[in-house]
């Protein structure tokens, strides 16, 4: 397994992680356990701002929080300066109760509900991102009933594939989010926007996908979109000021992920951006980025304990841990591939070929199909690296399988961020009828 971040191998030959030594975070907190590299986050968080903010000057950052969102997350990236970019009313009211300033917060959604987007126009939010024409009408009278003037983003889909997997494609014209543009919904989108008096449009925006490692990806978008810019000016005589580019900036997760480093991301934005500017004759806008998975993939770790194994002789040794699809859905959803090492052991050879399944009562629910590990025994710790982004934020209670906790690991000390779910949580927004009740009773 790669090591990312502050992650080492100590000399019991333990897995450390921020100073803390996994095995006994594991006693202390018990498995599943998501554990999140602070300094490691913050690392990234400061590349991002040097190479975007400091290098490329007229830009921001934007943390997209589906990643992972919880209050001491919002308030780390609070603190490394970077704005917020939130999509739904339950992670706008996490970035409000940690503090975090509305007007640096943008809210995407490709279906704000009407009570939604209330609540981002009472807390003053700093764009509200406009995704489909129902959204462009239902805000703009939200907005005059609320005797306020609304500053937006218009999101268009621009056409281009890039090269991830499908179901993480977003700027290819068959998506459910954006106004396309090549057949001139765009257009319509705009000028309709213009009529509105309550929205003020500042620019637009594109997402081309997630999980991106071609930079010529990110470099074709920027002249798609200054293209379109220009077009838009030269039409209606109205300057768009912004360009939010989105994310999907690739991470590594397993063997023959090669990302590309932040500062050439920038840099290739950069050189795109003059480029394109230069040739439209078009005044250089402020450039928006919205990294998510980037920030906090590589920074999280997942902790589990063998449980049951199972080995066919001549076709397959299954090795069970105490989590699964519940806590990382991924490998099902997107056929994710992951990097573990025994955490108890790190130090020893591999000696076998595995699949790590988790224990939900499905056939798929499989972490790992083939990985390379000392021999496993039961009461074993498992690592598995990079499940920063995406595992807590899409976990579940499938089986009746309580969340894990989360760990947030620095200097050597660790502070519990998320609680670890009880089987009474499961029952919290359970109602028994009356009725039940007393059938119940009468059976007995």
């Amino acid at each position: 397994m790669r090591l990312h971040g502050t992650q080492m191998v100590n000399e019991l030959g333990h897995l450390e992680i921020g100073g803390c030594d996994t095995v006994e975070l594991a006693k202390q907190f018990g498995t599943p356990l998501y554990v999140m590299d602070e300094a490691h986050i913050r690392d990234i968080c400061r590349q991002y701002h040097s190479s975007f903010v400091e290098g490329l000057k007229n830009s921001e950052v934007i943390y997209a929080s589906k990643a992972f969102s919880t209050l001491a997350m919002c308030r780390i990236i609070d603190e490394e300066g970077l704005g917020l970019d939130v999509v739904s009313g339950g992670e706008l009211y996490t970035a409000l109760q940690a503090n975090f300033a509305a007007a640096r917060i943008y809210f995407h959604g490709n279906n704000k509900s009407r009570e939604e987007l209330a609540m981002a126009i009472k807390a003053g939010v700093g764009r509200i991102v406009v995704d489909n024409f129902f959204e462009l009408s239902l805000l703009n009278e939200l907005a005059q009933e609320m005797n306020q003037r609304v500053e937006v983003l218009l999101r268009v889909t621009p056409g281009i594939e890039a090269h991830t997997h499908e179901y993480i494609q977003t700027g290819q014209i068959d998506s459910k989010f954006g106004f396309t543009l090549p057949d001139g919904t765009a257009d319509r989108a705009f000028d309709l926007a213009l009529s509105y008096s309550n929205l003020v449009i500042k620019g637009i925006h594109a997402h081309i996908g997630s999980q991106i490692f071609e930079l010529d990806s990110f470099r074709h978008e920027v002249q798609v979109m200054i293209d379109y810019m220009a077009d838009i000016y030269k039409r209606t005589g109205f300057l768009l000021q912004e360009l939010n580019l989105g994310g999907g900036f690739g991470i590594y997760y397993a063997s023959g992920d090669d990302p590309a480093r932040i500062s050439d991301y920038a840099q290739t934005v950069q050189v795109a951006l003059e480029n394109a500017c230069q040739k439209q004759k078009f005044p250089r806008p402020k450039i928006i980025v919205e990294p998510g998975r980037s920030i906090v993939g590589t920074a999280g770790t997942t902790l589990y304990t063998v449980g049951s194994i199972k080995e066919i002789p001549g076709v397959r040794k299954y090795v069970a841990v105490d989590g699964g699809m519940a806590d990382n859905p991924r490998p099902a959803l997107y056929q994710a591939r992951y990097e573990a090492v025994l955490a108890n052991r790190a130090k020893e050879e591999t000696t076998e070929a595995v699949a790590v399944t988790g224990k939900c009562c499905e056939s798929g629910d499989m972490l790992i199909w083939d990985i390379d590990l000392p021999k496993v025994k039961s009461g074993d710790l498992l690592a598995v690296s990079c499940t920063g982004a995406y595992n807590y934020s899409m976990s579940s209670n499938y089986n009746r399988l309580t969340r894990p906790g989360v760990v947030l690991v620095a200097g050597g000390h660790a502070d519990v961020i998320v609680k670890r779910e009880t089987h009474s949580d499961l029952l919290r927004n359970d109602v028994l009828p009356a009725r039940l009740k007393y059938l119940q009773m009468a059976s007995r």
